[in-house]
């Protein structure tokens, strides 16, 4: 779904990192929220675009120095270090943790 949106609005070349970042918080939310319950919210930018996913869990992300040894505990590392940038907000019904992805053809 990811990458059939971001090819419709021309950023192909967000679709790989973008995918894993979008597979990373959706995954948190079936590891550690109390309800599967979310909505995934993708936004064409003029300088890229921006992926956010809410839920209902107030505990926020924690990026940890990953262990490469162990088989989890690396997806907030990964995602801190191929967005350009990354947040969550706080809401009165949970969370939403939120990325940004610059498109190469954009300047800073």
């Amino acid at each position: 779904m990811v990458g059939a949106r971001l090819r419709q609005w021309g950023r192909e070349e967000l679709i790989t990192a973008a995918a894993m970042c979008v597979t990373e918080l959706l995954s948190n939310v079936h590891k550690h929220a109390a309800s599967p319950d979310c909505v995934l919210v993708l936004e064409n930018r003029p300088y890229g675009i921006r992926a956010a996913v809410s839920d209902t869990e107030p505990s926020l992300p924690v990026v940890k120095e990953p262990d490469f040894l162990s088989e989890s505990g690396r997806g907030m590392f990964l995602l801190s270090k191929t967005a350009d940038e990354w947040g969550t907000d706080l809401n009165p019904t949970g969370k939403t943790v939120w990325f940004t992805l610059r498109a190469e053809s954009v300047g800073p």
